[in-house]
């Protein structure tokens, strides 16, 4: 063999070493990492989906590498009842979901999807942020299974179905779909549904089959999981806030060290950050978008509305006492401390 062979020869061998030590290495630091299941249910291109890679990479980040998080879009591991219940298990780490899907395990978080608590973006944020109401049922989560670690943005709920809905009266003998929450349930059949208790993952379908006329969700969902296209008439009542909730399973959390928990902390609110301003900023977008697939929005008459509502507080009332008064009182101070233009 020929010196200039040897020598391609060893080149190739040097090249294949090199090759083989960085694979290695690699798989060593992939290896190394603890990988954390995220479950949500929206689709890739949500909103809820953005911020999550969000905030898994800002995990990896403050961990130095320690943590990798992967993500489970469109209820692929669970619906979200399923999720949590999950997160109870030890069987996935994170969850984002609506504050009332949380509620089938501390009912008292029903109060939180009282219809038209507040009105704006900043309302919102105040009361999920400085409630002491609220902060407190928040304590008692992790004697659940699950923690909260920072709130993030769905929006306020509106109305898409197969008729128009322009006042309530539009409602009488439709079937609208709702999730497992007795506040939802009692606001819709006040307004005059009949109410359907069905997941998320299964709704596109049965109004695409006539099961149910229409659901509520806010503009993000609506779009992320394209209700509009069987059920175009989006009727915007913002009848109830309902932002999301990011949680962690206690099991999760109890693994941590100290600086790992601040670490995690620190990437869930700055997701957080990240899904309030991109959520509030999309919606005018999201609806032109829908209406330029052939939705129609409108802006109905609110009074009527919130009248057909108003006996929803006192069947809370009944069931919850004076946790109703203290949780109205806290958020009419927020309008007051934030009022609506």
């Amino acid at each position: 063999m020929s010196l200039e062979q040897n020598l391609r020869k060893a080149r190739s061998a040097a090249i294949a070493a090199s090759v083989f030590c960085a694979a290695l290495s690699a798989y060593s630091v992939a290896d190394a990492a603890t990988v954390l299941k995220f479950s949500h249910t929206d689709n890739p291109g949500g909103s809820r989906q953005a911020a999550a890679e969000v905030f898994a990479e800002k995990v990896k980040t403050y961990t130095d590498g320690r943590y990798e998080i992967r993500i489970f879009p469109a209820g692929q591991l669970a619906n979200d009842p399923k999720a949590i219940e999950q997160l109870q298990l030890g069987g996935i780490d994170f969850t984002v979901t609506a504050t009332g899907s949380y509620a089938t395990h501390l009912p008292a978080l029903n109060l939180t999807a009282m219809p038209f608590l507040v009105d704006t973006y900043e309302q919102g944020w105040d009361f999920y942020d400085n409630s002491p109401w609220l902060q407190a049922r928040f304590d008692e989560l992790p004697s659940k299974g699950f923690r909260v670690l920072s709130t993030w943005e769905a929006g306020f709920r509106s109305f898409t179905t197969t008729m128009p809905l322009t006042s309530p009266a539009d409602a009488a003998g439709k079937k609208m779909r709702v999730f497992p929450n007795d506040m939802i349930r009692w606001t819709m059949e006040a307004i005059g549904f009949q109410t359907v208790v069905m997941p998320i993952t299964d709704v596109y379908l049965a109004i695409q089959q006539g099961t149910v006329n229409g659901q509520e969700n806010p503009v993000d969902t609506i779009r992320s999981l394209r209700f509009y296209e069987v059920a175009p008439n989006i009727t915007l009542t913002r009848h109830v806030y309902s932002p999301l909730p990011l949680t962690v399973a206690e099991k999760t959390w109890q693994k941590f060290s100290d600086a790992d928990k601040e670490a995690v902390r620190k990437a869930a609110m700055e997701a957080a950050a990240f899904s309030r301003n991109l959520v509030r900023q999309s919606v005018d977008s999201q609806l032109d978008e829908m209406k330029a697939a052939g939705a129609t929005v409108t802006k109905p008459e609110i009074g009527p509305f919130r009248d057909a509502v108003a006996p929803v507080y006192d069947k809370a009332r009944g069931v919850y006492g004076d946790a109703v008064d203290e949780v109205l009182a806290e958020a009419a101070e927020v309008r007051k401390k934030f009022p609506a233009n």
